[in-house]
């Protein structure tokens, strides 16, 4: 918590990304190759409400926002644990990803395997 009380924006986007790396990066997921490399391309977050650690365990809701050849963005939720349906997010965020081949340091195509497991998650409008 920072001295205004409320989570502050390093600890937000640290939580996202301990969000973000189970669902994609479990060994047996297809997306488990992505851990050897993937960069963020593009974050946005925005902050509609204040949350307190108290507010924790956080409701975290991901799906896919856009999926293209060699990237994705992930859309987020943030809300205070047992927050009812309906209840505004006080959290909202965006990251755009794409597969990177360490080696030859330049982006990669998605896998037909990795583009099938994150088109299961793919929303327009969330």
């Amino acid at each position: 918590m920072d001295v205004f009380q409320h989570i502050n924006h390093a600890r937000m986007v640290t939580l996202l990304e301990e969000a973000r790396i189970p669902w994609l990066l479990t060994p047996d997921r297809p997306t488990a190759e992505l851990g050897q490399g993937a960069v963020v391309v593009e974050m946005k977050v925005r902050y509609r409400g204040q949350l307190r650690h108290s507010d924790g365990p956080l409701q975290v809701d991901m799906w896919v926002e856009r999926l293209r050849s060699a990237d994705w963005t992930i859309g987020y939720e943030v809300r205070p644990h047992g927050a009812e349906n309906g209840v505004p997010a006080a959290v909202t965020a965006s990251i755009q990803l794409a597969a990177f081949d360490i080696d030859t340091q330049r982006l990669r195509r998605l896998t037909t395997g990795e583009r099938a497991f994150l088109a299961q998650f793919l929303h327009t409008v969330k």
